[in-house]
């Protein structure tokens, strides 16, 4: 490739290892100088490679509470999560789906989000999403193994039973604090996170549903994860705690206001 066709920041880039280079030839420290000469060209490449990515498109539900804010999917948080533990640059485009831009169904006649933009393509369902951004950028690894990636899965529909009930004794409640309780167990041997140490991409699914969970359930049935579940409670405090987490959460109050309909029927 000649120099003609290399990007203005690239020509700066390699002026400065050559920079580098040429002091290093002369200086009385030259094995230190060399080593930090490496150090600086790999970061100078990195941030680099960064700055002339372009954004992923990806479309969210807008907030019906605050504008310019994120909505209540927590679908799409997952995808946003994703996004973020892969340190990926991304441009939301907020969607009112109480009125959707034309635009917006033309790339998507049903009408749902998240849906993202990848190699000129657009992709819809948060499963399909994240498995194609794992394959695309697979550093780093946020696969889960088959024998753990459905623990916890069959939390949300419970929930959501639980939630939607309006009789105390029909078993909804008891059948999830079951699902809690074996969540609970599974943590406390395999713990922190579903897949040990690290975060997977189970967690990422999982985590913005017991959002949800803990929110909705406070406000229409003043229930919470009761204490007899120690580990359930840490990992709900560990996952809403980090960074990516907070940057992506939805406001309460548009979870409150997202699962009302539902609620009052």
């Amino acid at each position: 490739m000649s120099t003609a066709n290399l990007p203005t920041t690239a020509i700066s880039l390699s002026a400065s290892i050559k920079a580098l280079n040429r002091f290093s030839l002369f200086s009385k420290n030259s094995h230190n100088v060399k080593s930090f000469n490496r150090r600086s060209s790999r970061a100078l490449t990195v941030r680099m490679s960064s700055s002339v990515s372009d954004p992923l498109e990806i479309c969210v539900k807008a907030s019906i509470t605050t504008p310019g804010k994120l909505g209540d999917c927590p679908f799409t948080q997952r995808v946003l999560l994703t996004l973020e533990e892969k340190h990926l640059l991304y441009d939301m485009k907020m969607i009112d789906l109480a009125n959707k831009p034309e635009w917006f169904l033309k790339i998507s006649p049903e009408g749902k989000v998240p849906l993202i933009k990848l190699d000129d393509k657009w992709l819809a369902d948060s499963d399909v999403i994240t498995l194609a951004l794992d394959e695309k950028y697979p550093e780093p690894p946020l696969s889960t193994p088959p024998e753990k990636a459905s623990i916890g899965s069959k939390i949300f529909s419970s929930f959501i039973a639980f939630l939607k009930s309006k009789d105390q004794s029909d078993g909804t409640e008891q059948a999830l604090l079951n699902e809690l309780t074996s969540f609970n167990d599974h943590i406390e041997k395999n713990g922190p996170f579903i897949n040990g140490k690290n975060v997977s991409s189970a967690d990422l699914a999982l985590g913005p549903k017991l959002y949800h969970l803990e929110i909705a359930l406070a406000h229409f049935k003043q229930w919470s994860v009761p204490a007899s579940l120690p580990y359930m409670k840490s990992y709900m405090e560990k996952i809403f705690t980090m960074d990516s987490f907070i940057k992506t959460r939805a406001l309460p109050e548009d979870v409150i206001a997202g699962w009302r309909p539902k609620v009052m029927g």
